[in-house]
């Protein structure tokens, strides 16, 4: 298993977490390790014109018609330095002070970590926010839907920018709000009324919408008495759902809707998928009938690339190697692993182990790389061998973080981020329960 390593510039220094800096290593020659596209060492304006997710994980989706792109960005940030870019953005921090936070997502690139003042996942980000009530932009270095459940908390007067509009999701796209009305109108005339409890006392079906997915479909899921959830807490989401509903949708993501509900006894027969594009998501009124849990088709893609002969190449190449995935790796992954949890469950169990240990970890490359990085003491590398970041995430650059911030210290907003309030207030209300879930 070939893998990207990280090199100090002087013996005794901590090794380079940058992924950017292989891939350019790779591109130039000087690193024999694999990237799924040479285009991810081109700055990602190259690629904002253009209708696509950009290099890297997210290639092959199809992306929506009119999904936002971002504008040109001035010539002076796509040519400075990463030390230029590093000075300017720590200038227009020290000079905003108080008024601005900066998040930055656990699959961001290392250059722009560097200058977030809150790292975590989606949620954990969006309610880092609320502990700022001071700020008055919050700079969302992610994609766009954790921009969007951003907005949702924080303050009407608060501006949520993020960097580069081009930065959406192709999973949360992959469940669009006039499929899942249709899906929703389907499953009514299958199930009779899906809003009013029957004799037992639950409701046809509840929807549950992984955090991934856009302010659209969170509004939804509040108006018709559903829930959000994130990948550390889906069992308890579905926990409370089964406690309403006879049966749940779950969108937008299947694999973290299977493997969570294959963790609680659901039988897999008993998950059929919905497919969009097919009459009744391409199964049969039988298999719906029966259903405890209806999967949407779709998936992360940088999760995707995980298979099970990785994991048996890195049990054969590291004997007693300790693999941890994320849940929204397919089933057969997750049952190979030793664990799965979220982003932040793998930061922790490896913070937490104190013994020298090879981890093979299953998520995306910046973060793998920034924990080898943080944790010398252990081996830690990536499952997949091929250096394949997440499309979207990779569109957020150090450029555009200056852009966006020296743009505030002259007094000027742009790429704001604002959900309509007639999609906001529902959306809030799935969001809400969802808080209100406990184990």
């Amino acid at each position: 298993m070939t893998l990207l390593t990280l090199q100090s510039t002087r013996p005794g220094e901590p090794a380079d977490p940058s992924v950017d800096h292989g891939i350019q290593a790779i591109v130039s020659g000087a690193s024999n390790a694999e990237t799924c596209n040479t285009d991810l060492a081109a700055g990602p304006w190259d690629f904002d014109a253009r209708p696509g997710y950009g290099p890297g994980s997210s290639m092959g989706d199809v992306i929506p018609t009119g999904a936002p792109r971002q504008g040109e960005l001035p010539a002076g940030y796509r040519e400075a330095s990463e030390a230029e870019l590093h000075d300017r953005i720590t200038a227009a921090k020290a000079a905003l002070g108080d008024r601005v936070v900066v998040l930055g997502h656990f699959y961001q690139r290392e250059e722009v970590v560097a200058h977030a003042d809150y790292v975590g996942d989606s949620f954990q980000l969006a309610n880092a926010a609320l502990t700022q009530p001071q700020a008055e932009a919050i700079v969302f270095c992610g994609v766009h839907f954790m921009a969007e459940t951003a907005d949702l908390l924080s303050r009407p007067d608060q501006a949520v920018i993020l960097p580069n509009l081009a930065a959406g999701c192709s999973m949360a796209d992959m469940a669009s709000i006039d499929e899942v009305e249709d899906c929703w109108e389907q499953l009514a005339d299958l199930y009779g009324d899906l809003d009013t409890p029957g004799a037992d006392g639950l409701v046809p079906v509840v929807p549950v919408t992984y955090m991934n997915s856009s302010a659209a479909i969170k509004g939804f899921v509040g108006r018709h008495g559903g829930i959000v959830c994130t990948s550390s807490n889906a069992r308890t989401v579905l926990e409370w759902a089964f406690a309403r509903g006879r049966r749940v949708l779950f969108f937008p993501d299947q694999h973290l809707g299977r493997n969570t509900a294959k963790a609680m006894g659901v039988p897999l027969e008993q998950m059929p998928m919905w497919n969009p594009r097919k009459p009744l998501g391409g199964s049969s009124e039988r298999e719906l009938a029966d259903a405890r849990v209806i999967l949407w088709h779709g998936f992360c893609s940088v999760h995707r690339r995980f298979t099970v002969d990785q994991i048996d190449q890195a049990r054969a190449e590291h004997p007693g190697v300790r693999v941890i995935v994320h849940p929204e790796c397919p089933m057969a992954v997750v049952d190979a692993a030793d664990e799965a949890g979220s982003t932040d469950y793998i930061r922790k169990a490896i913070a937490a182990t104190t013994e020298p240990t090879t981890f093979a970890i299953g998520t995306e490359i910046n973060l793998v790389q920034r924990l080898a990085a943080q944790y010398p003491q252990h081996e830690i590398f990536c499952l997949d061998p091929v250096v394949c970041p997440c499309s979207t995430m990779y569109r957020i650059h150090p450029g555009y973080l200056a852009w966006v911030l020296e743009e505030l210290v002259a007094g000027r907003v742009v790429n704001r981020i604002e959900v309509p309030a007639g999609v906001a207030d529902p959306a809030r209300v799935a969001l809400e329960r969802m808080l209100a879930a406990r184990p």
